[in-house]
């Protein structure tokens, strides 16, 4: 019995392609926008959380804003900061120079740091050193360059022990660091910039105390990093820095501003998610419209049905096999248009994905397709209940009366 109801129904439902497509195209279009709009939200949440990622989660950024015209001195910030709650910290200062070795010359940012900086960014290196302490006391003109840097100005990635000469004055490269090393200021200007997968960012870093010799800066501290033993006390280190600064700059907490990188990456990730319900919540609205469309036309197929409907009834047929076929006829509906939907957001997102390129990746999340299936099959049955209802209560003499 139940076969053969389900061959009534798919027979009925193949009896009209061009108004079946028409049904299914409401649907077609939901599922689609669904799957579409709630990849790219994450595909672009992910992008920007990457982003975020590569510049570290697990250190403090400190902004200083006021210095009650007592501003924070290099001789006083490693004082100020040693403590046991914090396991690196550094100063970070920066210019955009002119750079020039043999017949390349180009602008270049420069930023003036300490070897503490390269700890709490995680960065490793291809060739040399880092910074020293006794760079930074002794004022030395020494550099360490990116990997995009050593190639652009030397040709080669190994350039350790090369001069590069930063608006007339030559500094020594004693490092250059690893091709994926990324800075957070590099990876701003990456972000930024309208051809990100194209961009290559030139950069050096020297000591915080040779900066004010390429630059017009007077040797304050108006930004540094901090970090801690590990993300767990990342807290217990916020508040200790949080107790200096308060102290060192006259009680007032607005004199400064702490951003904590891992309450950043938290708020991304929320921000994600809220961006993907809310697209996902419109695309949705697509999806009733479709159960809309599939009522209507049910409806008809009820009133043009209705001699069949007698005849069925006459020769012993119940409400509930008729009820169950007009039902299965929406269902079919709905998750033919569902398939065929989530074929076209497959094809969406491959072409999306080749478009974009590297600034991006976007790929197919299975379980919002599968929640796609689910909702279909919730839109098929509640919007076909009605008609199917209606059809099974017609009476037997009444609907052979029909001439329709």
């Amino acid at each position: 019995m139940i076969i053969q109801t389900g061959k009534m129904a798919w027979n009925a439902v193949c009896g009209n392609k061009l108004r079946t497509f028409l049904t299914m195209l409401g649907i077609i279009i939901g599922v689609a926008s669904l799957i579409v709009l709630v990849s790219i939200a994450d595909g672009a949440g992910n992008s920007v959380s990457n982003q975020i990622s590569e510049m570290g989660s697990d250190y403090l950024s400190v902004r200083i804003s006021d210095d009650k015209e007592n501003p924070l001195k290099l001789s006083e910030f490693t004082d100020l900061l040693d403590q046991e709650e914090f396991l690196s910290f550094a100063p970070i200062g920066r210019t955009s120079v002119t750079a020039k070795s043999g017949y390349t010359s180009s602008s270049i940012n420069v930023y003036g740091t300490s070897g503490g900086y390269f700890d709490i960014m995680d960065m490793e290196l291809y060739s040399g050193r880092f910074l020293k302490q006794t760079d930074l006391e002794n004022h030395s003109h020494v550099l360490v360059i990116s990997y995009e840097t050593a190639v652009e100005y030397f040709g080669r990635a190994d350039a350790a022990g090369e001069i590069l000469t930063l608006d007339g004055r030559q500094f020594q490269i004693v490092g250059v660091l690893s091709e994926d090393c990324v800075s957070p200021f590099s990876a701003m200007q990456v972000a930024n910039s309208e051809e990100s997968s194209e961009t290559v960012v030139l950069e050096g870093y020297i000591p915080y105390s040779s900066l004010s010799k390429i630059a017009d800066h007077v040797p304050e501290i108006n930004q540094f990093y901090v970090s801690s033993e590990n993300e767990d006390s990342m807290e217990q280190a916020q508040q200790k820095l949080e107790e200096i600064l308060f102290k060192r700059f006259g009680n007032d907490e607005d004199a400064y501003a702490i951003q904590n990188q891992s309450e950043v990456m938290e708020a991304m990730a929320e921000v994600d998610h809220t961006m993907s319900l809310l697209l996902g919540g419109i695309a949705a609205i697509s999806l009733l419209v479709g159960g809309i469309g599939i009522m209507n036309i049910m409806l008809v197929s009820v009133t043009e049905r209705t001699k069949e409907i007698g005849i069925r009834k006459a020769i012993g047929a119940g409400q509930g096999s008729i009820m169950a076929q007009f039902l299965l006829e929406a269902l079919i509906v709905s998750l033919a248009g569902c398939l065929a939907g989530i074929g076209c957001s497959w094809c969406a997102l491959k072409l999306i994905a080749t478009v974009m390129g590297q600034a991006f990746s976007v790929s197919m999340d299975h379980n919002v397709a599968l929640l796609s299936v689910l909702f279909s099959a919730v839109i098929g049955i509640a919007f076909g209940i009605y008609p199917a209802n209606k059809a099974a209560k017609k009476k037997p003499i009444d609907a052979l009366r029909y001439s329709g």
